[in-house]
């Protein structure tokens, strides 16, 4: 199995080639921004997505074994709209990274 950096790699380049994506640094960590707007990113082992806390694929992702909503400051802070999704998930990776980018795709503003 490839490593999380390097499908991490495959599926930000993919997304980078789409009109106003680009690969970006957020939190210290690569990511992948639409218009500014950061959507996932490789946070240690794991992807991190920002799915919209409350749809469907928010609620799908965080039923994944070893999920959590995401706390980049590991200090009991969750971001609500942002689920991390382990290594072991990866087959999902590609997923929640479309889905998070037509949602902030989407987005108005």
């Amino acid at each position: 199995m490839a490593d999380s950096e390097e499908l991490f790699d495959r599926i930000a380049n993919e997304l980078a080639t789409r009109p106003g994506v680009q690969l970006a640094r957020m939190f210290g960590m690569p990511g992948v921004k639409f218009k500014g707007k950061a959507f996932t990113g490789l946070f240690g082992e794991a992807m991190v997505f920002k799915l919209g806390a409350g749809t469907p694929t928010h609620a799908n992702a965080l039923d994944l074994k070893g999920a959590s909503l995401w706390d980049p400051s590991q200090m009991g802070r969750p971001f609500k709209d942002w689920v991390q999704v382990p290594l072991a998930q990866s087959k999902r990776w590609p997923e929640f990274a479309e889905r998070a980018f037509a949602l902030v795709s989407e987005a108005k503003g």
